[in-house]
């Protein structure tokens, strides 16, 4: 099945199978063993304690503030929302390039959407830093390393919950 977007061009609306796809692009790096999907049997969530008008709200996104190899270590990193960068890092992502594109900052680092949400006192404040959180083939990693550095940090930034933004 296909449709035309609006330059004329036409285009699938199929969608993409990503999990296929991650499959694949971890194979092609080299792993030996085929990308396992998270999952926990216990989801560490929680009901708000106050009316989301009183949370500050934390940002995490997948993209980075400095440009990547695309196997070389990733570390947590955070950037100011007071003064946010005018673009971020994704290209070393993996991502559908050919279907879509990162030039839309907002779109995956919503910061000026969160600020607009603060003024309009639909949130109650967007916390003074974002996060970026390094995607990792190793789930120990993930678990035992970034999630806690993470949370640390939005913690040090007294944010009551968190918007997680994945490329």
């Amino acid at each position: 099945m296909s449709e035309f977007n609006q330059s004329g061009k036409q285009q699938s609306t199929h969608p993409v199978d990503y999990m296929v796809r991650t499959r694949q692009y971890y194979e092609a790096q080299g792993f030996q063993t085929a990308y396992r999907y998270a999952h926990h049997e216990d989801a560490p969530f929680a009901s708000l304690t106050k009316p989301l008008a009183e949370c500050s709200v934390g940002l995490v996104t997948t993209a980075s503030l400095n440009e990547r190899e695309p196997l070389a270590p990733r570390e947590v990193d955070s950037g100011s929302t007071t003064h946010p960068p005018t673009g971020l890092f994704t290209d070393d992502l993996s991502w559908d390039k050919q279907a879509t594109h990162t030039n839309d900052l907002n779109s995956f680092c919503p910061i000026s959407t969160l600020q607009e949400l603060a003024a309009s006192h639909y949130i109650g404040a967007l916390a003074p830093r974002f996060h970026c959180a390094p995607t990792e083939y190793s789930h120990h990693t993930t678990n035992e390393k970034d999630a806690p550095e993470i949370l640390r940090r939005l913690q040090e930034d007294q944010a009551d919950i968190a918007l997680l933004v994945p490329l």
